[in-house]
């Protein structure tokens, strides 16, 4: 017999045993009626009044009539439950959720084949309460050189009620492709083209540069092989015709994507670890190196325009978006604020944030974003490898003067992990950020949230996630791990 019917039995006893209680228990048989009475607010309050001072209230009857209540409302939530192959933690924050959801949202009792058994999320799902299940292992990834799939793999730990038809905070409907050209060589750093929606490129521990497309059906375009050791970063030019590597082998080399040719070679003395296009002027290429300076040169002729020096190693760079400020870190975790002139390319310090933290640790991600609504201006996300997240406010009348904002601490890490914005969604609520981790998971924050601030992960990948990515359009998301596997992620449509 059924859990249910076993403690919906003994309500029924203990209505019968209860007979003076009648004027607040309708003891009836039929199941219409008692739903009706529990659902009877006056009932209700009746037996939760205390009694008079001849007599005192029945509260085995009051019992009773609450454990019928609470088995009748499980029995229906396990009705409304589908498992379809998930585990006991799926089944268990299905039953944890926030009641008030369910006045809210009405769970479909069918799925579909694409959401492996999860609720679609544009008909009210819970689908971001579930923890995902494993996906294939990264055997069964490798197996083709692009393969396709819509597993939905998308958790969330928000405890947050939502209105009907509001997505969960960057849920998404699964995976869009998978590309797994550069097997066992990290993919050290990936991004978008400039304003593009499709153009992926990522480079790899092993020198090679991938560029790919990532629109239906997805494909390779270039592969491009120059660099002897680990690419550490690349820009797209505006008009996505050029990229500009940096390398461990010492070099920058320009790269014409039309024909997958380097077309320029510049060789430096120390490591080159990080490089920008400048966004107004093209003809000027910021590099930061392992010799403490940031160099310009010239894209047209390699020359040297200018050079700056800085306390340590420039790990990682990025420009405001007028081209007059330039934010980089270095291997001690420091931040600098640097002008530069669009015309002449001139280069000078203006600020310097040192972090308190005693350990010194290398800066891996520098962003620069034009407007939050947080500091109703622009903003700057550092990412260290001990996994500290800061946000800074931008002061664009003093140079790019840093105000620390609010910030995270992760879990340290070994590997070099990048972090990014999620701008458009920040548009609207909260501040949310996007970051790998060493547990394989990709990880969404929302820096607004005093705690639980892990809103979503995303699993899929067999290795420490050490690099994430937008395109223009926010609809796709790209992921790469220690193996060199990239995911590309689909994000759902929102109304």
């Amino acid at each position: 017999m059924a859990e249910g019917e076993i403690t919906n039995n003994s309500s029924k006893e203990g209505v019968n045993e209860n007979k003076n209680n009648k004027s607040c228990i309708n003891g009836t048989d039929k199941t219409s009626e008692k739903k009706a009475s529990m659902k009877d607010p006056e009932t209700f309050c009746c037996l939760l009044q205390p009694g008079n001072a001849d007599s005192s209230p029945d509260y085995i009857g009051i019992r009773r009539f609450l454990l019928a209540r609470k088995a009748e409302s499980s029995s229906y939530r396990r009705l409304d439950w589908r498992c379809k192959g998930k585990g006991y933690v799926a089944y268990r924050n299905y039953m944890r959720r926030p009641r008030k959801w369910e006045k809210l949202q009405t769970p479909s009792r069918s799925s579909t084949p694409g959401n492996s058994g999860l609720w679609n999320s544009r008909s009210g799902s819970f689908s971001h309460l579930f923890e995902a299940e494993s996906l294939n292992s990264s055997k069964d990834q490798r197996s083709g050189s692009v393969a396709s799939t819509n597993r939905s793999s998308s958790l969330s730990d928000s405890d947050r009620p939502r209105q009907r038809g509001v997505e969960p905070a960057y849920s998404f409907v699964g995976m869009h492709c998978i590309f797994d050209q550069c097997k066992a060589a990290a993919v050290t750093v990936l991004k978008f083209g400039h304003m593009s929606s499709d153009l992926l490129a990522y480079g790899t521990s092993d020198g090679t540069l991938v560029v790919c497309s990532v629109s239906d059906p997805p494909s390779v375009l270039k592969q491009l092989n120059g660099h002897s050791k680990d690419v550490t970063d690349f820009d797209f030019s505006s008009n996505n015709q050029y990229i500009a590597s940096s390398s461990k082998d010492k070099t920058v080399r320009v790269w014409e994507l039309s024909k997958g040719l380097c077309i320029r070679i510049i060789y430096e003395v120390s490591p080159q670890l990080c490089i920008r296009f400048h966004p107004v002027n093209n003809n000027f290429l910021s590099v930061g190196n392992a010799n403490k300076e940031i160099t310009v040169f010239n894209f047209s002729t390699g020359r040297i325009i200018t050079k700056s020096n800085f306390d340590s190693e420039v790990s990682s760079m990025d420009h405001d978006h007028t081209g007059q400020l330039i934010f980089c870190g270095d291997a001690q975790g420091c931040i600098y604020s640097a002008s530069m002139e669009s015309r002449t390319g001139a280069l000078s310090r203006s600020h310097r944030y040192k972090s308190g933290n005693k350990l010194k640790c290398p800066v891996a991600t520098v962003q620069y974003r034009s407007f939050s609504l947080m500091t109703k201006g622009p903003v700057l996300l550092t990412c260290t490898q001990d996994g500290s997240l800061s946000f800074f406010s931008i002061n664009l009348e003093s140079q790019g003067y840093l105000t620390l904002r609010c910030s995270l601490k992760l879990t340290s890490r070994i590997h070099t992990i990048r972090a990014s914005f999620c701008p458009l969604l920040s548009h609207d609520k909260g501040e949310y950020i996007v970051a790998g981790s060493e547990d394989t998971h990709v990880n969404f924050y929302d820096l607004t949230r005093p705690k639980h601030t892990c809103v979503n992960k995303l699993q899929g990948h067999g290795f420490p996630v050490i690099g994430v990515a937008w395109n223009h359009g926010e609809n796709f998301l790209a992921s790469s791990d220690l193996y060199g596997v990239v995911i590309v992620w689909k994000r759902a449509k929102t109304k």
